[in-house]
């Protein structure tokens, strides 16, 4: 056996007790196994973060084993995400896997070409792939080739060079962040890396007149970002590799920065369904999470949110009325509704943390009840367009609950059937509404089963009689054309959310 077979075999024991091996694992033993020629090239430093989940895995891989490298992660259940707006450079493909039993997803880059560039525009391919691929030495402990430190301490000043500006939009907002990570990797490099042997790569790489250049750059006191003489020399250097022009790349970088802006202020607050990061493999998907109150929604919807949201484009959707975000729509009546709930003190049955009473409802509830049921089901249309215009752009989109008209009177169904004078139609849009909701069924439907009691200690507000009636009819919910999970959410809370991730993860 050799030293790098004991690696993964040390690797593959060392997760036996709680988890099989990490995606990234079978992903490298693979690679091994077939003999692809590879390496890590973005900072040995950072590999132990990267093993731990906590950073993207980026591979140069050489031109003859490209296809080979597909495949194998293909056929160890990563998928391919495509990225929106023409930003990932034609020699660069992303793959997500997901290891099951962390919960992590593992982010590959596959890097055809050695481009380098801001986080927006990888201007220029610098044709050292295969000098790199062959210097490229096994990692001391991790079962992952990378770059040899020569290589490495010769990379990082170039990276520093053409990627350290403050025009780098990416960069802007972290720049401490950044320039200390540099710094970092720098320090660590020059503590391992012989002048010498350093100044003879560049050489043989750059000419003999960069190689002092690049040698005192890394070994100098001063910030690789404050050496401005020597970045301007590599950058005239390697303006050669440049995909663009200066102007045209000025250009593409601020339409990019335009679309990033665009995209983080509607991730962060419009949810408009529109793709901004990174579109679902095969198109778009809806999921749908549905449950009584107490039964984990609110924190399912958040936690997958958080989990895919990084990666890719999640569109969250909350279709109650309750404590979730009200859309514009229904925000005035949300604002209001504490002062028109002090004047209306009874509701007819269907509530459940307000005395429940049978009674004929009197002018005032009836007209307000109207003027609520015509907002919610004016709201619900527009997020189930939404929803449907989300999916066919590629967009995974997450909901909170969804509309049913099943069973009268529990989990999201119709409100005029508790009046018996509502105008006829009214009654018809509001039926409208709910047929839309059963023609655009979603994808995948959890279930949050529970017991009435668990439900009931969750939210002790709640009346135990109504929640009984709502898990029985949660059971009796169907979702014709949905692929329908029921998930026990009596387990503990990261049981519950590793079967959810799973079943999302087997629909994309």
């Amino acid at each position: 056996m050799t030293q790098v077979d004991g690696r993964f075999e040390m690797l593959s024991r060392l997760y036996a007790d709680d988890r099989p091996p990490s995606a990234l694992v079978e992903m490298l033993s693979e690679f091994h196994r077939r003999k692809i020629s590879y390496c890590y090239w973005k900072g040995s430093r950072r590999l132990q973060a990267v093993f731990a989940g906590e950073g993207d895995v980026d591979l140069l891989i050489a031109r003859a084993d490209q296809h080979r490298a597909q495949a194998v992660l293909l056929e160890q259940d990563f998928k391919l995400f495509p990225s929106v707006a023409d930003r990932e450079h034609p020699a660069v493909l992303t793959l997500l896997g997901y290891d099951e039993k962390s919960g992590r997803l593992v982010h590959a880059h596959l890097h055809f070409r050695l481009t380098i560039g801001n986080g927006l525009l990888k201007n220029h391919r610098i044709p050292w792939e295969e000098a790199l691929l062959a210097r490229a030495v096994f990692h001391p402990t991790l079962p992952i080739r990378t770059l040899d430190p020569t290589s490495d301490a010769l990379l990082l000043v170039i990276r520093a060079c053409l990627e350290l500006r403050r025009l780098n939009p990416t960069a802007l907002g972290a720049w401490q962040a950044t320039t200390r990570k540099f710094a970092l990797d720098r320090a660590d490099l020059v503590a391992r890396v012989d002048p010498s042997a350093l100044r003879a790569l560049a050489a043989d790489l750059l000419g003999e007149e960069l190689a002092d250049v690049v040698t005192g750059a890394l070994y100098s006191k001063r910030p690789l970002e404050r050496q401005l003489a020597i970045r301007r020399q590599i950058r005239r250097h390697c303006a050669v590799y440049r995909s663009y022009g200066a102007v045209e790349a000025g250009v593409r970088t601020a339409g990019r920065t335009l679309l990033w802006i665009a995209g983080y202020v509607n991730k962060r607050f419009l949810h408009a369904p529109r793709p901004w990061n990174r579109r679902a493999p095969g198109g778009g998907c809806m999921v749908a999470i549905i449950g009584v109150d107490g039964s984990g929604k609110s924190t399912a919807v958040a936690t997958i949110r958080t989990w895919l949201g990084s990666k890719i484009d999640v569109i969250p959707m909350y279709f109650g009325t309750g404590d979730g975000r009200p859309s514009l729509l229904l925000l005035p009546l949300k604002l209001i509704q504490p002062s028109i709930l002090r004047i209306v003190r009874r509701k007819r049955k269907g509530g459940s943390s307000t005395e429940v009473r049978e009674h004929v409802p009197g002018p005032l509830y009836s007209v307000l009840l109207m003027v609520w049921a015509a907002a919610v089901a004016l709201d619900k249309r527009a997020k189930l367009a939404a929803a449907c215009r989300g999916t066919n752009r590629g967009l995974v989109v997450l909901t909170d609950r969804y509309p049913q008209d099943q069973i009268i009177g529990f989990n999201d169904g119709p409100l005029l059937t508790r009046l018996a004078a509502a105008p006829r139609l009214l009654r018809q849009f509001e039926s409208a509404v709910y047929g839309l909701a059963r023609r655009l069924p979603p994808d995948l439907v959890i279930k949050l089963v529970v017991t009435p009691e668990t439900a009931a200690r969750r939210e002790p507000q709640m009346y135990l009689a109504v929640i009984r009636e709502r898990v029985a009819a949660l059971q009796r919910l169907q979702f014709p054309g949905a692929r329908v999970v029921c998930v026990d959410a009596e387990r503990p809370l990261p049981e519950v959310i590793r079967s959810i991730k799973r079943e999302i993860w087997q629909l994309i």
